[in-house]
């Protein structure tokens, strides 16, 4: 179930909000929402910081491991 939420916020970060939600291709409720989501987690799982600036902006699936995508990834690159 959804419900309307009303914020006060600065006129210039919303423009960059909305701008920023349309280069993503989502909402900026979507935006928002998933802002609160990861904030209010139980258990906060342990990001490295190399994700932290992505954190909202790029969905993962959940079995996702950072040291196996990247062990990967130079496998590939020095073949």
């Amino acid at each position: 179930m959804t419900t309307k939420l009303t914020l006060t916020v600065q006129k210039s970060t919303i423009e960059k909000a909305k701008s920023y939600a349309r280069h993503t291709g989502r909402s900026l409720s979507e935006l928002v929402e998933k802002y609160l989501e990861t904030i209010t987690l139980e258990e906060k799982p342990i990001i490295s910081s190399k994700l932290k600036g992505i954190v909202g902006a790029v969905k993962l699936p959940e079995n996702f491991n950072e040291d196996t995508e990247l062990r990967h990834y130079f496998e590939n690159k020095h073949i």
